[in-house]
């Protein structure tokens, strides 16, 4: 599907993989059109019932290209990546780089990043579009912008400000200091650690792609809208959904077959 990003889907999961593996999948406008047509195809294909996105190579994504970074340097700023002025929206509430970022997070179903390596910049902020990060101990990680003499510009502000506390996000960004994996997990950036993370973010896909997909779903979107709303909104918001979900035949099937011992099999799109 592009030259940056592989995806194979098998048993309703989507493994979605970086593939500029001679530059540690770093961030050039290939790979940001592949992040936003990858997020697309997925996110619209009722097959697909939870995704993983990975790094080939010696890391999940090392951040923006330094040829980017050369261009912005040798051209004041008059560059190809800075002559549209990032305030405008190319996809709907961001622009094209934050899209790479958001549309993981607009992505219906849930999605787990396999985190080893490097995740540096954009490629943090790569990581923290997914619901779910599997990190190697030993990943180094750095909100790294300021070493660029740039603040954090791929949607990580609008998601790193839930995960952290105020404090330290702010020294993070500040400093650019690189962390650990294992920092991650303490500070609230890391899931959960392991030392194969790919093998594990596919495991809890497949078991994440045998629960009923319309609850699945239900449960993502509440979580995507339940900020900023009112506990009465709120309230409002899981009432409704779970009136779309009960009774249905995908949920009568989740009933049977827990009484019944199986595996389900569900209906996609049902």
């Amino acid at each position: 599907m592009s030259e940056r990003v592989k995806i194979t889907i098998k048993d309703g999961v989507a493994d979605v993989r970086l593939v500029r593996s001679d530059k540690m999948n770093a961030l050039d406008d290939a790979m940001f059109e592949g992040l936003i047509a990858a997020a697309e195809q997925v996110s619209t294909d009722p097959t697909v019932r939870c995704v993983v996105i990975s790094g080939e190579g010696r890391a999940f994504c090392a951040g923006l290209d330094m040829g980017n970074m050369a261009a912005i340097a040798g051209s004041g700023g008059d560059s190809e990546i800075t002559r549209q002025p990032l305030a405008i929206r190319t996809h709907g509430i961001t622009n094209r780089p934050q899209q790479a970022v958001w549309a993981w997070r607009d992505c219906p179903v849930p999605v787990i990043a396999a985190v080893h390596g490097v995740a540096f910049g954009g490629g943090f902020q790569l990581s923290l579009g997914a619901d779910i990060r599997i990190t190697h101990p030993d990943t180094k990680m750095s909100i790294m912008e300021i070493k660029w003499g740039l603040v954090p510009d791929m949607a990580g502000t609008a998601i790193m400000r839930h995960l952290v506390r105020d404090d330290l996000l702010r020294e993070l960004t500040y400093t650019g200091r690189v962390f650990s994996g294992t920092q991650g997990l303490e500070y609230g950036f890391v899931t959960q650690l392991s030392d194969d993370p790919h093998a594990t973010a596919m495991e809890m896909a497949q078991t994440i792609a045998k629960k009923n997909p319309q609850a699945i779903r239900g449960d993502k979107l509440i979580f995507n809208s339940i900020n900023g709303m009112t506990d009465a909104e709120a309230l409002m918001q899981e009432s409704v959904l779970q009136d779309g979900v009960i009774g249905t035949a995908n949920q009568a099937e989740a009933v049977m077959a827990e009484l019944q011992k199986r595996d389900p099999v569900f209906e996609d799109g049902a």
